[in-house]
Order: C-alpha cells, then structure tokens, then sequence
C-alpha cells in the first residue's frame, strides 16, 4: 500500500484543543488492522538491524506505536511521561510547546550507557517536545539514539532545532 494512500487516512481536526490548532488524528489508522500492521512493517524494515534495546514512547500518542515496535524489536519499551505520572525517582527536563510551557519525565534506572534506543512520538509539531526528550536520553549517556515520528509538519521547522546529525525520520510530512 502507498504511503500516500494512508497519509489520507490522518484526520484533521480543526481547533483541538484549542483554536488555531489543527490536530492530526491518527486513530483512523490505528484501528485499522490493515494499516496498523503496515505501519508497524515499515518502521520495523527501517530499525530491525539497528540493534535497539529500548523503544522510548512520549506521552501519549507516542505510547502505541512505541510499544509495538518494542516487542517487535525484542527490546525493552520506556515512557516518557509528564511531571508527576512515574512513580519512581525520575530525570526531568523543562520545554516550551506551541501553546505553553511542560515538565516531561523518565525513570532514573530505565537507560543504561549500552543502550541503543529509538525514540518515538505520533508527531512532530515545532519540535520542543522531542528535543527535551532527546536531551534527556542523551544526558542518561545511552550509546545511540534514534528519532522517529509518524507525522511531520514541515511548515512548522520542529526537526532544525535537533541536532544536524542526529537520525530523524517521519513516515507522514505535511505541509499544514
């Protein structure tokens, strides 16, 4: 199937959750079993000899794919969540989104510096979500990181502000 054919099954929703925020809703192809196993088979051909030991989801919706793609790796999965939502000792990390300020988290002991780890989130917006968790893995001294969404919405610029080289990837680009 075309990657175009599924971009067409992300639905826009304009003014959520707040105005002036047209959201990409991407459970039409999640609940799908067709197009999420087609999902899961194209980011599983891209990563399967990476050697990746840990899949990081982002809270939320960074939490389904993610976790497939663990088991589908043999790896382990790990959430990034925000402030308050782990129950144990955790790293933070402040960020500024499109529409105010967060507090993302990981626990403490779920990286070790043999790790090599994917990071995923359903989508990239203007980049200041993924960048703190990217800052976070990275200070955790993991010894590769990956970066990998479903959606990209280039007219917003989120992938300039990570690091040039830096292996970032997104199945979905948009243009709005």
């Amino acid at each position: 199937m075309n990657v175009e054919l599924l971009k067409e099954k992300i639905r826009n929703i304009p003014n959520f959750p707040y105005n002036g925020i047209n959201f990409k809703d991407i459970t039409p192809l999640l609940s799908s079993r067709n197009y999420l196993y087609i999902l899961t088979e194209m980011l599983l051909e891209k990563y399967r000899n990476k050697g990746i030991t840990k899949v990081i989801g982002i809270e939320s919706r960074g939490f389904f794919m993610a976790s497939i793609l663990a088991y589908g790796l043999n790896a382990g999965f790990v959430p990034i969540r925000k402030s308050g939502k782990l129950p144990f000792e955790c790293f933070e990390r402040k960020y500024k989104k499109e529409y105010g300020e967060d507090v993302i988290q990981i626990h403490s002991d779920s990286l070790t510096a043999d790790d090599i780890v994917l990071i995923h989130d359903d989508l990239l917006a203007t980049g200041g979500t993924i960048l703190a968790a990217y800052e976070l893995v990275k200070s955790m001294g993991v010894k590769h990181i990956y970066v990998n969404f479903l959606v990209e919405l280039t007219h917003l610029s989120g992938r300039c502000k990570l690091p040039e080289n830096l292996d970032v990837s997104s199945i979905f680009k948009l243009d709005s």
